[in-house]
């Protein structure tokens, strides 16, 4: 299994990760660590590598996974039960040893966490999400932003998510600033960065220190999945949690 660990000057307390395609069990289209089962993938061999995930990381506890649906539902998973999987895009732990969980495959997972270890959280951030107000959300709900550190895992980079002209307007309606994150192709379609529309809303509420931001998922082929570059996929995971 292999994992990328977020380079951040994050409180010794604060455990994060993501995870990458090598190593697993699962085959075919799926091939390699996938942690999602609700993409068409044999569900033993999920529940197999979230075992491997949990061994290997050496978690303190299954990660709380979400039904992620692009909207801006954050959950506090200290309030998680294990009969219901939470519909939401974002969690929230301010207790150790509960770990929050975000699924990727090309979206751009986002952990943050507070300068003094009392709060983590983890985004799953799409365009859909970002447009909407996932983020704002859950920098609302930690409070205090110029306290919170922001790390941004692997995404689709910005030469290749090819986006609509309605998806540009409805951005730069949101903030003017936002032109700044598309390229025009042609006259209807534009190159998207989410990093950079993750960064400019992130500085806009008041999260000023950020990390990351270096990973194209769909050029790295053989390190991440990519929905983009491949239709039927896997899904990495992106972890956060507070050791005890």
């Amino acid at each position: 299994m292999n994992v990328i660990t977020p380079d951040w000057p994050a409180p010794e307390r604060v455990n994060a990760l993501t995870t990458c395609r090598q190593g697993g069990v699962s085959q075919a289209s799926f091939a390699g660590f996938n942690v999602a089962k609700h993409v068409g993938d044999d569900e033993a061999l999920v529940d197999d590598n979230r075992d491997q995930l949990i061994q290997n990381a050496k978690l303190p506890s299954e990660p709380v996974w979400l039904e992620q649906v692009h909207g801006v539902n954050v959950i506090d998973i200290s309030d998680a039960s294990d009969a219901v999987i939470p519909q939401a895009d974002a969690s929230i732990a301010r207790h150790g040893n509960l770990v929050c969980a975000v699924m990727t495959a090309d979206c751009l997972p986002i952990l943050l966490c507070k300068k003094d270890g009392s709060a983590v959280a983890a985004i799953h951030a799409g365009w859909r999400g970002l447009l909407s107000g996932v983020i704002e959300s859950t920098v609302s709900q930690l409070a205090e932003p110029e306290q919170i550190l922001a790390w941004l895992g692997p995404t689709i980079g910005p030469g290749n998510f090819e986006v609509g002209a309605e998806v540009k307007r409805a951005f730069v309606d949101k903030k003017p600033v936002m032109q700044q994150a598309f390229q025009q192709v042609d006259g209807t379609h534009y190159l998207a960065d989410l990093y950079a529309l993750a960064r400019m809303t992130l500085l806009h509420c008041g999260v000023k220190r950020m990390y990351g931001g270096e990973h194209c998922t769909y050029n790295q082929a053989e390190q991440f999945y990519s929905y983009r570059r491949e239709p039927v996929t896997g899904r990495m995971a992106s972890l956060i949690w507070l050791q005890s």
